[in-house]
């Protein structure tokens, strides 16, 4: 099999002219988790809020379940953060029957509690409504390119693409070449037929094959222009909704609806496969385009097939909100929010050609 590359997939309105530095010290990435709600004071499930600067999601976990001496299938998160940044989240811990944790004592480098409640259901993985992020970029060339890209984005959204912390860390080496990134070529060598034991990393060698599967296909669309356009056949997600539709070009034509509008007033989005046993959703045009990357890549489709995962869907375009920023300088500033499971950093990278210092080896 050839080797899975990242470098290829293409953008939705050109390559940025602009460049600066990104994480240049963690507090230049600041995520604050939004569940959607606010636990309810009361129940056997403990919830904390917690601050952490250059600490993993699961690391923190361990340490939280060694604290309150449980194990830690009974420490739960919505969902995981970046480790190099500072981020806000909520963990849950299920003690029925027990008082609430004193937290006064724990102690851990960079990691702060900023509150404590209770609430009566589980915190389950991928239950959040979404992250805000504020983002610091340093060293800036041409601000007023991100500028004018911002505003374009403002209106028009960006591919929902995974972001390159899905593949694992992309690293510089002596010569100044990029580096693919670890859970990549992981999972390469799962399909070539090497075993991968450890049950963490299996996991994110085979998340980072399905999301560069359906990068492949978001991609294919930008690259054949119909990444704007509603295809009939088209497995069309409701935007703030999981569940889709299928597109019917007869069906518009009988009842005078048109879903191509309503992609463009943002009220829905085609959608692109989370690779799995099955058939494909989608239909007619739509099945073509995607059965077409599919057999450019069938060792990689072949091994998604196999490996327990069902076919499911992901929306290929997604429409931040709350999306301000601020120029000064060679600093350039920007926030906004994105639903679960959006990376920031496909936002970035419609704006700026970003280099991080922390990743150089």
């Amino acid at each position: 099999m050839k080797p899975l590359h990242t470098d290829h997939w293409q953008y939705y309105y050109a390559k940025p002219v602009s460049t600066g530095i990104f994480k240049f010290q963690a507090d230049d990435f600041l995520v604050v988790e939004d569940l959607g709600y606010q636990p309810c004071g009361e129940g056997e499930h403990q919830f904390i809020f917690v601050e952490k600067t250059n600490n993993n999601t699961a690391f923190v976990a361990e340490q939280i379940a060694r604290f309150v001496n449980l194990p830690l299938r009974q420490i739960t998160y919505a969902g995981r953060k970046d480790k190099y940044a500072v981020t806000q989240q909520w963990f849950g811990i299920h003690a029925p029957g027990k008082p609430d944790f004193d937290f006064s004592n724990f102690e851990l480098d960079g990691v702060r509690i900023l509150k404590q409640s209770r609430h009566n259901k589980k915190l389950r993985t991928g239950q959040l409504k979404g992250n805000h992020f504020t983002i610091t970029l340093r060293q800036v060339l041409h601000p007023e390119a991100i500028e004018e890209r911002l505003q374009e984005i403002a209106r028009k959204g960006v591919p929902n693409y995974y972001g390159e912390q899905r593949f694992g860390v992309m690293r510089l080496n002596d010569m100044g070449e990029v580096q693919r990134g670890g859970n990549l070529v992981m999972a390469e060598r799962m399909v070539n037929g090497e075993t991968i034991r450890h049950r963490n990393k299996r996991s994110m060698a085979l998340s980072a094959l399905r999301s560069w599967m359906f990068n492949e296909v978001l991609s294919r669309r930008l690259s054949t222009a119909q990444f704007d356009q509603v295809l009939n056949g088209d497995a069309l997600i409701l935007t703030g909704s999981n569940s889709f539709f299928i597109n019917n070009a007869q069906e518009q034509e009988r009842t005078g609806s048109t879903t191509q509008t309503r992609y463009e007033q943002s009220d829905l989005s085609p959608s692109a496969p989370l690779w799995g046993k099955g058939e494909l959703a989608t239909q007619n045009d739509a099945l073509s385009l995607e059965q077409s990357v599919a057999s450019e890549h069938s060792e990689v489709v072949d091994f998604l097939s196999q490996s327990g995962f069902e076919q499911e869907r992901r929306a290929i375009k997604i429409w931040p909100s709350q999306l301000e920023w601020l120029s000064k300088g060679d600093t350039f500033t920007i926030s906004f929010s994105l639903p679960s499971g959006c990376f920031a950093t496909s936002v970035l990278r419609e704006c700026i050609e970003t280099l991080s210092p922390i990743n150089r080896v």
